[in-house]
């Protein structure tokens, strides 16, 4: 009784009092006091406001990254020809979600162009008269639009476990999340596919009091996550269990079949095979409605589900190809899993601390997570999950906010790719969460460590400030270190062409130079004349040597030979190395 009574959802609406409250007596807060009502409102718009304003600069700052313009491209062939036919290995929702920005944008598209994904995407971009920079522009706000909206489940999750003051916490470290504003900020499917499975997560955890109401807008928000990215799939049994758990907690509090509640009166009590019972249809009802959301997803692209790849679907055998068939989802769907599967079965090459390999490490994704996410919010991250776990009050609360991104995390793990931390987006945004419960811990001084660290969460990303790709927090050096420990979209994901050709005309104009860059974008379109230094035998290769970091960080041969005879002189976004030879 005593865990019902404090808990901030748990807990019953109060009696009403035998008679008239006494009036507070004034004192200096009384004004204070009476403007709760707009302070806090305004403090959630101030924290999303900011976000904004650091995700509309980034984006409008920033080049396309290596796998914007194939999303941007299969939006645009959503919009023109209602057809499924280019990135397969991702459902549509997403790209859906981005197609709305291309719709406003309006860009030239010519159907007929044959070639790969990433080739209709450069022609896109570059080859069809249209501007890359509006384009790109339009197809990501639709995003940042989300990842705001995101915030907002945040705040209302943690305020539904912490109270208030816990809510802000939660928006805070959310909002000033360097990995989530670099994401949100870009049309990509990582940010928005963490915010769906946070989504559902929050509303199977508010099923235990109205399942009903409840179960099917989680069913639909999980439905939006595995129709945005296939890699959200482990999710779904998660979520289907503890739907079944809220469901049971309902019959519980009520004793009233969940299905059967009338404006909340109890009815008569029940079997324990009835509460059973009800707890399998609610998982049912979640797992039912997320499926329609796929259907619906396709459905949308192209009402006659017609699936016409651009690329070869590779074919999966063994117990992966017959797991892959039992799925209840569209043909097109299915391909998409055998071409992830392919995909995994890549060697492909990763690089942490230094160190290049081929192949992947267990233990990637956690030391990458280290050394991305800000110190404060790692700190109370953790102590919230322990104090979630710890303390009796709150334990109801733990598998709903700890289990999904769990589960997501091991099944990432065991991936090939070890290309980023985009890959577990969904971690800073639970781990937001649960350090809002650091304020649930009867300590005296809870209140003045937890602001301390959101503040230093806050600063520190506010010195990355425009460069969020990039980020590292200060145990391993901050940003201008990153590029020393991991690679690819942790560092060095093609957006910083347009900063480099700005670089190259200030500094550098007239200067030979010799690029080796890696991304989709096409350095000549922003004015870039420059050769591969690949190409040519290193002796001829004389003035300005510009390397992605990427690439320097799997030098190996001619280029690391030219690297080594090269005096540094700078670098561009932190992503880019500048050489003198």
């Amino acid at each position: 009784m005593m865990a019902r009574e404090q808990h901030p959802v748990l807990s019953p609406p109060p009696a009403p009092a035998a008679g008239p409250a006494p009036q507070a007596a004034p004192g200096p807060y009384a004004r204070l006091r009476g403007h709760r009502r707009w302070l806090l409102p305004l403090l959630v718009v101030l924290l999303l406001a900011q976000m904004a304003a650091a995700m509309v600069t980034t984006a409008v700052q920033q080049t396309p990254t290596i796998d914007e313009p194939v999303y941007v491209a299969t939006a645009t062939d959503y919009l023109r020809e209602h057809r499924l036919r280019y990135n397969p290995e991702h459902p549509p929702l997403g790209k859906l979600l981005i197609a709305a920005g291309v719709a406003v944008a309006r860009p030239h598209y010519d159907p007929s162009y044959t070639g790969t994904q990433g080739e209709v995407g450069r022609h896109l971009l570059y080859e069809s008269g249209n501007d890359p920079w509006r384009l790109m522009l339009w197809a990501r706000l639709p995003v940042i639009a989300l990842a705001l909206l995101c915030g907002l489940v945040v705040f209302g999750f943690a305020r539904d476990l912490a109270g208030t003051a816990g809510g802000l916490v939660a928006l805070a470290l959310y909002a000033f999340s360097p990995d989530v504003i670099a994401h949100g900020s870009l049309a990509t499917l990582d940010l928005p596919a963490a915010g769906f499975v946070l989504t559902s997560a929050w509303l199977v955890w508010r099923a235990r009091h109205r399942p009903l109401r409840r179960l099917p807008a989680a069913g639909a928000a999980l439905g939006a996550a595995v129709a945005t990215k296939m890699s959200a799939l482990p999710a779904v049994p998660v979520l289907m269990a503890l739907a079944a758990v809220s469901v049971m907690a309902a019959e519980r509090s009520g004793p009233a079949p969940w299905w059967s509640r009338r404006g909340g009166r109890p009815g008569p009590p029940g079997s324990r095979s009835r509460r059973v019972l009800s707890a399998l249809a609610g998982a049912a009802v979640v797992a039912v409605v997320a499926v329609a959301v796929v259907w619906a997803a396709y459905l949308a692209v192209d009402p006659r589900l017609r699936f016409s790849p651009a690329e070869p679907v590779p074919a999966v055998a063994g117990l992966r190809g017959r797991l892959v068939e039992l799925l209840p989802v569209p043909p097109a769907y299915r391909a998409g899993m055998r071409v992830q599967f392919g995909l995994e079965d890549y060697p492909w090459q990763g690089f942490l601390f230094g160190h290049l390999y081929t192949g992947s490490l267990w233990y990637y994704l956690p030391a990458a997570l280290l050394v991305k996410t800000p110190l404060g919010l790692l700190a109370l991250g953790a102590a919230g999950a322990v104090a979630v776990v710890a303390r009796r009050r709150l334990r109801p609360a733990a598998p709903y906010l700890l289990l999904p991104p769990a589960v997501l995390l091991a099944a990432a793990m065991t991936g090939a790719r070890d290309f980023g931390t985009r890959y577990t987006l969904f971690v800073p945004v639970f781990l937001a969460v649960a350090a809002a419960l650091v304020l649930t811990v009867r300590w005296r001084w809870r209140g003045a460590l937890t602001g301390a660290l959101v503040l230093f969460a806050a600063v520190s990303s506010l010195r990355t400030f425009p460069y969020y790709l990039p980020y590292a927090n200060e145990a391993f050096g901050g940003p201008a270190r990153t590029h020393l420990l991991l690679h690819d979209s942790n560092v060095d994901w093609g957006q910083d062409l347009g900063r480099l050709a700005d670089r190259l005309r200030e500094r550098y104009p007239g200067e030979r130079v010799w690029l080796v860059y890696k991304g989709s974008g096409v350095p000549s379109y922003y004015g870039i004349r420059a050769a591969d230094p690949r190409d040519v035998p290193p002796d001829r290769v004389h003035g300005l040597l510009v390397v992605s970091d990427s690439a320097v960080a799997k030098a190996r041969g001619r280029l690391a030979e030219l690297i080594a005879g090269s005096r540094p002189v700078g670098e561009v976004g932190r992503s880019i190395s500048l050489y003198r030879r």
